[in-house]
């Protein structure tokens, strides 16, 4: 019995800490939206490079966007390799809707690595035309002034790499609202406070701009070729260049559309061990971050005498959520929604310590402990 009230009281420490990274949490991300988003002092030609795997919900809406930029000297670059994907259709219609446009589409099924987003890339690299690339996913919704907050901070000759924060705009069933709630009020905060805390070594694949010259100095994508982090990496190698990561402005909303719970949870596992085969300490110590799972088990173990700290905790991480929907303009969520949420994360992050196999578009790769993939079927 001495051995549970001691675990308990640990956990109920642990949530105590937990806490107060949500207060921090919460005035990290009201401080990043009060800060001004400057226009671009030049305005350089850009190459986007879309890499694409089937027509995801809002492909065409998000092309459309691209090009409404009012950006001069825009090309962008598709890239699907198999000629029978959903993709081609929608890049069609799109380029009909804008015969002006710079944009071309690249068909090409050749393989590179292990990594199917980067093998698409390097075969995509033969069409560009600009100096500056912009790599953007297909779930990526630009908003009004995305590529000039893309180029903005390479006025700064220190910058080798931009990079964005995002938000998860989701469909209206159930797993999309839990994964949006996982990015608005787990992802993006975190990677705020990682900041705050002199961490610089931030890089999320959503979107990334980097000039084409420093990406080939570095060894291009194929560089990166059988990286499960390939955006945490291509990071890496700015760094070891002696260049900075600078965050965009301003983040960018993704279409967060999971078919159902179980793809929700592959998908999430795949972030988790992602990031585990990056930093494993530091993604293990982030289980304080989620004070509601651990005062739950607190709890649990120690009994009733510790259900108001659960209280507490449940509390405090609904201010913060509201706190955070009311800076980043997001409506707001149902407290259900949050609980299963947070409970989810904590199965997530348990599953994510506990192996090293990910899914990924229906294959199963082995991680490595120097991130490298290893396919095992599909």
């Amino acid at each position: 019995m001495r051995l549970l009230g001691f675990i308990a009281e640990l956990l109920a420490l642990a949530g105590g800490v937990g806490l107060v990274y949500q207060v921090a949490s919460a005035l990290a991300v009201k401080q990043f939206m009060a800060r001004p988003a400057p226009p671009p002092k030049k305005r350089p030609p850009v190459t986007v490079l879309k890499p694409l795997c089937g027509a995801d919900p809002g492909l065409e809406a998000h092309l459309t966007a691209l090009l409404r930029q009012g950006y001069p000297e825009l090309q962008v670059v598709c890239g699907v390799s198999d000629p029978a994907d959903p993709a081609v259709a929608v890049v069609h219609r799109v380029m009909e809707q804008f015969p002006q446009a710079d944009i071309e589409l690249v068909v090409d099924p050749t393989q590179h690595g292990s990594n199917l987003k980067i093998g698409n890339l390097i075969n995509m690299m033969r069409a560009v035309r600009h100096g500056l690339l912009v790599i953007a996913d297909s779930d990526v919704a630009p908003h009004d002034f995305y590529l000039d907050q893309a180029v903005e901070p390479f006025a700064d000759p220190q910058i080798g790499l931009v990079t964005f924060l995002y938000v998860g705009r989701p469909l209206l069933d159930t797993a999309s609202r839990l994964g949006a709630i996982g990015i608005n009020h787990g992802f993006l905060p975190s990677a705020l406070v990682a900041r705050w805390l002199g961490r610089a070594d931030g890089c999320f694949g959503a979107t990334i701009a980097l000039p084409a010259a420093l990406l080939r100095k570095m060894g291009g994508f194929e560089a990166v070729a059988d990286k499960l982090a390939d955006d945490w990496e291509l990071g890496a190698m700015a760094r070891r260049e002696g260049l900075k990561i600078a965050i965009a402005a301003r983040p960018v909303a993704l279409t967060v559309a999971e078919r159902d719970l179980q793809t929700l949870f592959d998908h999430e596992v795949r972030w988790g061990r992602t990031i585990a085969a990056v930093d494993r300490a530091s993604y293990i110590a982030s289980i304080i971050t989620q004070p509601v799972a651990l005062t739950l088990l607190a709890a649990l173990i120690g009994g009733w005498r510790l259900l108001p700290m659960l209280a507490l905790a449940v509390a405090v991480r609904a201010w913060v959520v509201r706190t955070q929907e009311r800076a980043l303009r997001l409506p707001n969520g149902s407290l259900a929604d949050l609980l299963l949420r947070d409970l989810l994360s904590f199965v997530v992050f348990v599953t994510a310590c506990c192996g090293k196999t990910v899914l990924w578009r229906g294959k199963r790769f082995s991680v490595g402990s120097d991130g490298k993939l290893t396919l095992l079927e599909g």
